[in-house]
């Protein structure tokens, strides 16, 4: 078994070819990436990081560091380059010791949104160098695919190399919290805390060496339908592989609210190069199909390129999701309250399942409750065709079976929803996730649920895909709940 960066997979006999030899490069990647660090970054720590040799005393506190950005594909082949030339020059760097953590990075769920392609952290010895230092580092890795990282400034358009003003060792100070913090000293010796949240311009006794040389801002940008139809106003979520806003489509005689979904170039990259805009772009096309087909998905108003990102807009469903609906409660949801909903989402996944769909992201954060009490679906990156191989990871870790990493080298089954279906009913019922799939076990944690929809919970949580009830007979198992209230 092979758990890579970014995607779980597993080698079996019936994975597919291509599958099977993405596997097999991702191994052969990994494996060199040990190498080189072992030979390039030698000096391994208790964190993440690896450094190419131990901090002086006379290496600077502070200064503009230089970030090479890639992805786990790409960061081996860039390693490779400037491996050998940093080493040579004595230069201190680093970059984390293993391609799982570069892909939690990329994520930006794990370390941070501002940790986003750090890949290469580089600390200049001197002021003087940096810009010539980063010229270089540009010319030799000048193909390789690279997120953008945030808040930093790019070198040049296109470029893997960004910089930005920080400290280069450990200088610590305290937030309005008392929370200890990373900071950066002024010429008198004041600890201020070292943003990440900008590049530096805004430190009035700091002189931005690349002003000359960075030709970002001169290059004319297009316009795009971000600027002519849509308008941004508030960023619901931000991560590596792209961002979900609220903005208003000025398109028709009157303004209305959307949902902007952003696929970015290089964003949380996979072993097998499909990317943020990847994503997003595949489903736009799932959306197009399953608005067709009557299972309450948000309406598709357009999707677009702007830049080096796509760009999807929906309907604005007007609610809140499932999981937020029940973080603000005191107390546990009725059953009959569960069983209304059960019966709504089975329904769901009836439609999607007898339509040929399999949605593979079923959980309360992809339920958005309307002002009428209805679920409405969303998110569906991952849906694809019963039968087909999706390259993209099965959804949340929770609502999955457990054997989840041999799903996902098989054809698209339902029986993966139908088990996220027994988790959601589960969540509703208890607020955690099982522990236990027997009925002695589910009654630990909550004592009154009905005898039929404890045998529903065991069926749709049993081991054996095989023996999972369909969605339209949960449905009808569970009306009866209703007509008891």
């Amino acid at each position: 078994m092979l758990k890579s960066p970014g995607c779980s997979v597993l080698i079996a006999v019936k994975m597919p070819i291509s599958f099977k030899q993405t596997v097999l490069d991702a191994r052969a990647t990994i494996a060199r990436w040990h190498e080189l660090c072992a030979r390039h970054l030698p000096v391994a720590t208790e964190s993440i990081w690896r450094f190419s040799r131990v901090q002086a005393a006379d290496d600077p506190d502070q200064g503009w560091k230089i970030h090479v950005s890639a992805t786990i594909r790409s960061a081996t082949n860039v390693l490779e380059r400037i491996g050998p030339f940093l080493n040579q020059a004595g230069i201190l760097f680093k970059a984390p010791g293993d391609l799982g953590e570069l892909a939690k990075l990329n994520t930006g769920r794990f370390y941070g949104y501002t940790q986003i392609g750090k890949c290469f952290t580089i600390y200049p010895p001197h002021v003087d160098d940096c810009v010539k230092l980063a010229e270089e580092l540009h010319a030799l890795t000048p193909e390789f695919d690279a997120p953008i990282i945030p808040f930093d400034q790019r070198l040049k358009p296109k470029s893997s190399v960004f910089y930005r003003y920080g400290s280069f060792k450990r200088q610590r100070t305290r937030d309005e919290n008392g929370t200890e913090i990373p900071a950066i000293h002024t010429p008198d010796g004041t600890l201020l805390p070292d943003s990440r949240l900008s590049a530096g311009d805004h430190l009035p006794w700091v002189t931005n060496p690349f002003l000359e040389t960075n030709t970002v801002d001169a290059t004319a940008k297009p316009e795009t339908l971000l600027k002519t139809r849509f308008r941004v106003f508030k960023a619901l979520s931000q991560r590596g592989k792209g961002g979900v806003y609220l903005a208003v489509d000025v398109s028709g005689t009157e303004p209305r609210l959307c949902v902007l979904k952003e696929g970015r170039k290089h964003g949380e990259t996979c072993w097998d190069g499909r990317d943020g805009f990847w994503r997003i772009k595949e489903e736009s096309k799932v959306l197009k199909s399953l608005g067709r087909l009557n299972v309450g998905v948000p309406g598709l108003i357009g999707s677009f390129r702007a830049g080096e990102n796509f760009y999807l807009a929906t309907e604005f469903i007007k609610g809140v999701s499932l999981e937020r609906l029940l973080a603000t409660r005191r107390r546990r949801l009725k059953v009959s309250h569960v069983a209304k909903y059960a019966i709504q989402l089975s329904r769901i996944l009836s439609r999607l399942h007898s339509t040929g769909w399999v949605w593979r992201d079923c959980k309360p954060s992809n339920l958005m409750v309307s002002e009428k009490g209805t679920l409405r679906p969303v998110d569906f990156e991952g849906a694809c065709r019963i039968g087909e191989h999706n390259p993209i990871p099965l959804g949340t870790i929770e609502f999955l079976p457990k054997d989840y990493e041999a799903r996902m080298v098989q054809p698209a089954h339902p029986s993966t929803d139908l088990y996220a279906l027994g988790v959601v009913i589960y969540y509703l019922l208890t607020g955690g996730f099982p522990s236990s799939t027997t009925t002695e076990g589910i009654m630990k944690v909550r004592k009154n649920i009905p005898v039929s929809m404890l045998s529903i919970l065991v069926d749709l949580l049993n081991p054996d895909p095989h023996q999972r009830p369909s969605a339209s007979v949960i449905a009808e198992k569970l009306e009866p709940e209703l007509l008891r209230v």
